[in-house]
């Protein structure tokens, strides 16, 4: 593979035809096999890099270019499928490179961020792992909780399975081990942590990393378009619930938690 520099623009390509007219210092553009391009922010902060590579999956998104059929942006770094009996590497990649130039290093946000109060009943049942990790972190398992829903915490990317919001972890005072024996099964609206990420896990699914709660609300609608009421750049923040408030919520779903309203349970009392 070939690496090539256009106009400030390091494109990855396979030859002279994938060299494009213009370009920005903070994007790599590299082939991901034969039907994919990896675009990846370089030289660049953690936060405007990810501000960048979300930019440059909106643009891309809002091209509409014939034959791409995902775009994928996550920390740094924005994979680009295709198929490839549609277009080709160098056609994806000379957009690429045009809207990451159009783009400049720090573009401004496009679409405002929405903020979601989640309810969550901590620990027991729910939690079963918050008092190890606070064992870990040495704190109180009041301590974890009062960090965790103490402030809101920004979706960074959606991860698996079925877009799962993977955000910020809480300001704990150092990262949260995964488990040594991963979970066969996690309950769907799960609260985990991990490093210094979060969570919500959005259906039944294997798991590793430590459950502090669990949401009544569904985190996924099946009947909506996107399934996802949440995009990368919203924001989170936990509200503790006692687990006799649960069946208030049960019948919500995130969408109906976006502020300035609070979650409203079935009788119209807020929690």
């Amino acid at each position: 593979m070939n690496s090539l520099l256009v106009e400030g623009s390091t494109v990855n390509a396979p030859g002279p035809k994938g060299t494009c007219p213009d370009g920005n210092r903070n994007i790599t553009i590299a082939d991901c096999g034969d039907s994919a391009l990896v675009a990846k922010a370089v030289g660049l902060a953690a936060e405007p890099a990810w501000q960048l590579v979300h930019a440059l999956a909106d643009a891309l998104n809002a091209v509409q270019l014939t034959g791409v059929h995902d775009v994928v942006p996550t920390y740094d770094a924005l994979l680009v499928e295709f198929d490839c009996a549609a277009t080709d590497h160098d056609t994806v990649r000379r957009v690429l490179a045009h809207e990451a130039a159009r783009l400049g290093p720090h573009p401004a946000p496009t679409t405002p961020p929405r903020r979601f109060v989640v309810p969550v009943v901590y620990g027991g049942e729910y939690g079963p792992d918050l008092p190890e990790v606070a064992a870990q972190l040495g704190l109180t398992e009041g301590e974890i909780i009062a960090l965790h829903s103490g402030s809101d915490l920004t979706v960074r990317c959606l991860g698996a399975p079925a877009g799962a919001p993977m955000t910020d972890g809480p300001p704990f005072p150092k990262p949260v081990p995964r488990l040594a024996s991963p979970r066969t099964k996690v309950a769907p609206g799960s609260v985990a942590v991990a490093g210094r990420q979060a969570v919500i896990c959005p259906m039944p699914s294997p798991g590793g990393w430590p459950l502090l709660g669990r949401t009544p609300v569904r985190v996924l609608d099946l009947h909506s378009d996107p399934i996802t009421a949440y995009r990368p750049g919203d924001t989170f923040r936990f509200r503790p619930i006692e687990p006799q408030q649960w069946d208030e919520y049960a019948d919500l779903s995130l969408a109906d938690c976006t502020d300035p309203a609070e979650p409203v349970g079935r009788g119209g009392s807020r929690g």
